[in-house]
């Protein structure tokens, strides 16, 4: 009779087990597929707010790529962002303004989602290559979490004039007698 009850225990154990193991596996791709989402609308962000500074300042090329990331299909999307981000890059902002301002704050938060974004995919992809969920299939109801390859967007405040003075060599003090 004992032994009825040690199979019952180990059944039991590996139904726990096995429920478990299917929850996490749900879990892991729902927050993938929320910060794939929540990172599509961080770059939208951006793109808007790099057209709005485009137009403040009159950069053709920063508003054509800038137009170009918010109007791109999904196949298309990461070449678009890579684009945009080269040109923001590569031009000089304006140091004052809301606009430019925004614009920064914006590709802050695209990095910090872009982040949260690889870091759960791979959590996702990791819990895809267990041996038990492959050999169950507990990840066929969900689609294969990819990364979004993309430069690291973050960009350098602007140097604003009004901040103060930029600090140049030490004058001289001549001495009185």
């Amino acid at each position: 009779m004992w032994w009825v009850m040690g199979v019952l225990a180990v059944a039991a154990a590996l139904s726990a087990y096995l429920v478990w193991t299917a929850h996490r596996v749900e879990r892991v791709h729902v927050r993938a597929a929320s910060a794939g989402r929540a990172l599509d609308a961080h770059l939208l962000r951006r793109a808007a707010a790099a057209a709005v500074v485009a137009e403040h300042t009159e950069f053709v090329e920063l508003y054509a790529a800038a137009r170009l990331a918010l109007d791109a299909e999904h196949d298309e999307r990461e070449v678009a962002e890579n684009d945009l981000t080269r040109q923001l890059q590569s031009v000089r902002l304006p140091a004052t303004g809301t606009a430019t301002d925004t614009l920064v704050a914006t590709s802050r938060r695209v990095a910090l989602a872009r982040q949260v974004h690889t870091d759960l995919v791979r959590d996702a992809l990791t819990a895809r290559a267990r041996p038990l969920v492959r050999l169950l299939r507990m990840a066929r109801g969900y689609e294969r979490p990819r990364y979004f390859e993309i430069a690291d967007p973050t960009l350098a405040e602007p140097v604003a004039a009004a901040r103060g003075p930029v600090p140049g060599p030490p004058v001289p003090v001549e001495a009185t007698t």
